[in-house]
């Protein structure tokens, strides 16, 4: 992929992957300081939502717009959208106007995402597109380490606002890098098997507002444990379900083989695995006493070993078993998500979660860039753009569902009480909460393990 005829074009889009990656971690860092200034401690969680909710909209935007008229329109759109949600957040003077600037920003990095995987279907031969998946992954590797210490630089010397603004002008270079190759590449649209042209999808777009909207109040209704916030709750999911319905691919919700197989998993892994990854630094932080550092770089060694995983199933030797390799990887996330409450007992050693977390985020590597590639197999040309879009929908959604799930249950064991426990963590030691998020999340996981028995297509 960094031949003369792909070298601009792999560097372009893997820098602009790069930089998301650096926007993602860095932004978690600031984003306290950010909310005691403006005053908006209350509204925290929102500026965490409203961009998911946004890029929920934004993925099957792009998906639409990429199949009718190729990648080049919603990515550089898109970015701009980034950029611009980025600026709006980072010169707010309320907290109000920094959630819009997230929900824009949202926005764009969903038109981005799908975009980039039209891109990687139309540019790239089927040999390498493994190849530019693994890069992608490794392109988390040097972000997740060094990401939210050099925005905690940059917020205690410079302030918060610099973290959003700084990163709008590091965009312009990869962009100019990319973007000639990607109008030679894989711009215009591709017909359909009648000759026709692809398209807009409008009941889609309708689909699209109701599972961002439904996502939204799912959210909502899980910070609130109130009997009042059951509506919000109960109408999130009646504007979630038939959306989902209708926006993945049909028998998704039952794993038929193939394509929803490939699109269940994604969701499946990527969502039990996120859950489960929010509670570990607070829990080695209540729970073992650790700083919130060390509970940090407990952590770290996975950005290299989901790297590691993502470049094993790149290599051309390993394609006949890729779902096989999916299989060895959802039981290593359900393994790793089973051990990592072993710390609760005292006598267990802490080092024992970063252990499990590197092999949990092997198996993530091999399960998240091998269901990007049998995406793209499965897909025909002029459905690459739906399809990502419904992959990107499953994966977003399911963090958002299943996340919503364990903060309840963490809630309604007590967990919210953790935060004022001591170093001893004796007033605060909550050990029922933390094992109601992650060993359900391991039975996910295993779930996940049975539905990658099922990507491949029965042939007659």
């Amino acid at each position: 992929m960094l031949g003369r005829a792909y070298r601009a074009l792999s560097v372009g889009i893997v820098s602009v992957v790069l930089l998301v990656a650096f926007e993602a971690t860095a932004v978690g860092t600031a984003m306290p300081v950010a909310a005691r200034e403006l005053d908006g401690v209350s509204l925290y969680a929102f500026a965490f939502s409203g961009y998911f909710t946004t890029s929920l909209f934004g993925m099957v935007l792009s998906g639409q717009w990429s199949d009718r008229r190729g990648p080049t329109g919603p990515l550089t759109t898109g970015i701009a959208s980034f950029g611009a949600g980025l600026l709006l957040s980072g010169t707010a003077g309320a907290m109000w106007v920094f959630i819009l600037g997230r929900a824009v920003q949202g926005l764009g990095g969903g038109l981005v995402i799908v975009a980039l995987y039209v891109v990687v279907g139309r540019a790239y031969p089927e040999r390498l597109r493994p190849a530019i998946m693994a890069a992608f992954a490794a392109s988390w590797i040097l972000p997740s380490i060094v990401g939210p210490l050099a925005a905690g630089a940059v917020t205690e010397q410079l302030g918060w606002r610099w973290v959003f603004v700084g990163i709008p002008v590091l965009v312009v270079f990869p962009l100019a890098l990319a973007l000639p190759q990607i109008r030679r590449r894989a711009s215009g649209p591709v017909a359909t098997p009648d000759g026709k042209a692809h398209s807009l999808d409008r009941r889609r777009i309708r689909l699209a507002l109701g599972i961002s909207l439904g996502a939204g109040l799912l959210q909502y209704a899980a910070q609130d444990l109130r009997p009042l916030s059951l509506l919000p709750g109960a109408a999130g999911l009646a504007l979630i379900v038939p959306a989902v319905l209708g926006l993945l691919p049909k028998g998704t919700y039952r794993a038929a083989r193939g394509l929803p197989s490939v699109v269940l998993l994604r969701g499946v892994a990527a969502g039990s695995f996120i859950a489960a990854e929010s509670f570990v630094p607070l829990m080695l932080v209540t729970q073992r006493g650790l700083s919130p550092t060390l509970a940090g770089f407990s952590l770290a060694a996975g950005g290299g070993t989901w790297a590691l995983g993502s470049w094993v199933q790149s290599r051309p030797r390993v394609e006949p078993y890729r779902e096989r390799l999916t299989t060895v990887g959802m039981l290593l996330v359900a393994a790793a998500v089973a051990t990592a409450p072993s710390v609760l007992i005292d006598s267990v050693p802490v080092w024992t979660v970063a252990a499990a977390w590197g092999f949990g985020c092997f198996g993530m590597g091999l399960v998240i860039s091998s269901t990007s590639v049998l995406l793209l197999k499965l897909s025909a040309p002029e459905e690459a753009g739906t399809n990502s879009a419904a992959l990107q929908i499953s994966d977003g959604l399911s963090n958002v569902v299943l996340l919503s799930a364990g903060g309840a249950a963490f809630a309604a064991l007590g967990g919210g009480t953790v935060s004022h426990a001591t170093a001893a963590h004796t007033s605060g030691s909550h050990p029922a909460a933390f094992a109601a998020v992650f060993l359900p999340m391991a039975a996910v996981a295993l779930v996940g393990a049975w539905v990658s028995t099922r990507l491949r297509e029965r042939r007659p």
